[in-house]
């Protein structure tokens, strides 16, 4: 495992033309769309962190504010937010802008949870994030609070089940 790693080390910018393929016949680009961008941007993060192959493991959080418009410029930005042992949570942001009048607009946001992997293909450990400013403290805080969330969403579930069961 390498050394610790910025949020910076890690930012990662994409952005894409919503053409015909991304929208339905309203003009509006479609959610998956979006979400695909945001797994492709956000995982590109987390391989940079890691320096290592990632998977998926959880989206854990996102929210459309605003439509994406056919012909719309969509920027997406993400950062590894925390870390764990083998798993790291990326924040993306989404933003959208008419080419025509240049106007920016945030539409969604996204928190995921990637693992990382090694040659074998099994979990990895993942360099420890380093906070360079009291942004990065923030982020890392709150991101946190998400994984306690998760994990004792899980743990009531598999309670509920084993209560179920017997």
């Amino acid at each position: 495992m390498n050394g610790g790693k910025t949020p910076a080390a890690s930012r990662t910018v994409l952005s894409q033309i919503m053409g015909i393929a991304e929208s339905n016949l309203a003009g509006f680009v479609h959610g998956g769309s979006i979400m695909r961008l945001v797994d492709e941007a956000s995982g590109t993060a987390a391989a940079r962190h890691s320096g290592n192959r990632v998977v998926t493991a959880a989206m854990d959080e996102m929210s459309f504010i605003e439509p994406v418009h056919l012909g719309d410029v969509v920027t997406l930005r993400a950062q590894v937010n925390d870390v764990g042992k083998t798993s790291m949570e990326v924040g993306c942001r989404v933003e959208s802008e008419n080419i025509r009048t240049g106007k920016k607009r945030h539409v969604s946001s996204a928190y995921l949870v990637f693992v990382s992997l090694d040659d074998a293909g099994a979990p990895a450990p993942v360099p420890p994030l380093i906070a360079e400013d009291e942004e990065d403290r923030r982020r890392m805080a709150e991101a946190k609070i998400r994984r306690a969330h998760r994990l004792a969403r899980k743990a009531e579930i598999v309670a509920r089940r084993a209560a179920e069961d017997g």
